[in-house]
């Protein structure tokens, strides 16, 4: 078996609910999870389950309670140089165009200017955005900034690349649009990815493989399922495919309980 890229080992994460009182609350308890070199890992659960805690951790964000991270072998201490970090969010500055934030990482890890502007466009280009250089945030759609985002994320070549439901607000089409360019690029160079999804045909038409979590609090995986499905693979058409059927209606059985579960805490707060 090759050393995997990420390894979160025996994690918990225990956080102070009510300092005062004593209270804490566990979100994430004793899970294990790997992501091998080139392998695509695609992470589903409840809302609030704490899917982006394991995410937090793999980058370093988060020191776990207990458990430990290793990457490719070495035990993580501090912010993970060897991961990229596409956020949720919007993580673009308002204050730089396009090109220059796209830069950003290039410029504080002081590669010349001049190699930084000339990667930049290169992955501008990538992203379908040549030419919009010197488009500012406000003046691009939510397309173009997560597209933006996306070459932000990949200019450094990272090793791992750790993507928290990266197109949940994107309109379906243009969400589309950007899953197939995303596996495009995956494809030519095979760099681990721990992707965090709500969206179990996502995570299908993206990965090599799934991996479900229980509802919190103490969430941990309860099932994984690898997905067989010859690539290369279009997310829309994918979806017509006999054995991506067969794939979601087991993945779903395993994931509705624990749906069900976390829409009842909700209901319950």
């Amino acid at each position: 078996m090759p050393e995997a890229a990420l390894s979160l080992e025996n994690i918990t994460c225990t956080f102070a609910s009510n300092e005062s009182a004593g209270k804490s609350y566990t979100a994430v308890q004793d899970a294990s999870l790997s992501i091998a070199p080139g392998e695509f890992v695609s992470v589903v659960g409840p809302t609030g389950c704490g899917k982006s805690t394991l995410l937090n951790v793999g980058a370093g964000l988060l020191a776990p309670s207990s458990g430990q991270v290793r990457v490719f072998g070495q035990v993580l201490q501090g912010v993970n140089q060897r991961a990229g970090y596409m956020f949720q969010g919007e993580a673009l500055m308002p204050w730089r165009s396009a090109l220059s934030n796209v830069t950003a990482g290039l410029e504080f890890a002081g590669v010349p200017a001049a190699e930084a502007q000339e990667r930049g466009r290169d992955w501008l280009k990538r992203v379908g955005l040549g030419g919009f250089e010197n488009r500012y945030p406000h003046q691009m759609s939510g397309g173009m900034r997560k597209r933006t985002m996306l070459a932000q994320t990949l200019i450094r070549d990272p090793d791992i690349i750790l993507m928290d439901e990266p197109f949940s607000a994107l309109d379906v089409q243009t969400r589309q649009l950007m899953e197939n360019e995303v596996l495009e690029i995956w494809m030519a160079k095979r760099k681990a990815v721990l992707f965090i999804t709500h969206d179990l045909d996502e995570a299908i038409a993206m990965s090599d493989r799934v991996v479900v979590l229980s509802a919190g609090p103490a969430t941990h995986p309860i099932g994984e399922f690898g997905i067989d499905i010859p690539r290369p693979r279009d997310v829309a058409e994918v979806r017509t495919n006999p054995r991506f059927v067969e794939l979601h209606k087991a993945i779903w059985d395993v994931l509705r309980e624990e749906v069900l579960k976390g829409y009842a805490q909700q209901k319950r707060a």
